[in-house]
């Protein structure tokens, strides 16, 4: 899978160990940056992973920051861009199940490394359950639809 990663500098080391073990994992993984601990704007981060995840170029889209909620805010400025903010698996699993999440945000100063990989793992492996969630998830890109 393609995956593009993305943070502010609160989540560098977070972004890094995550980088690192989903190329382990076997998956194309883009590092949008930053890449040093000078002091960045989560929005700037956050709108770059959203492009390209809403041109294609990425099939998935890691935000992190400090909380996690700056940057699931930046990002889901894109109409096509369902990010969830997540903390537990559950939560990243339900997100892809029924909203079709194209990303998800965590907040590196909230959750642990190995906490953030279960979350991962959990976004990754669940396909979008479609039928009475589509509806749904077609009025999240067209406000009009409603």
């Amino acid at each position: 899978m393609r995956i593009a990663i993305a943070s502010d500098h609160a989540a560098l080391d977070m972004k890094a160990a995550l980088y690192e073990w989903l190329i382990e994992q076997g998956h194309e993984v883009a590092d949008l940056g930053p890449y040093d601990g000078e002091g960045v704007d989560y929005p700037d981060y956050g709108y770059k992973l959203a492009s390209v995840v809403a041109d294609g170029t990425a099939d998935r889209g890691i935000a992190l920051c400090g909380s996690g909620i700056g940057i699931s805010i930046a990002v889901n400025r894109n109409p096509v861009v369902r990010c969830a903010l997540v903390s537990e698996p559950l939560s990243a699993g339900l997100a892809r199940e029924h909203n079709d999440a194209n990303c998800i945000a965590m907040g590196a100063r909230l959750i642990g490394i190995e906490m953030a990989k279960a979350c991962v793992t959990a976004f990754l492996s669940t396909d979008f359950a479609g039928g009475r969630h589509q509806r749904r998830v077609d009025k999240l890109s067209s406000p009009a639809l409603s």
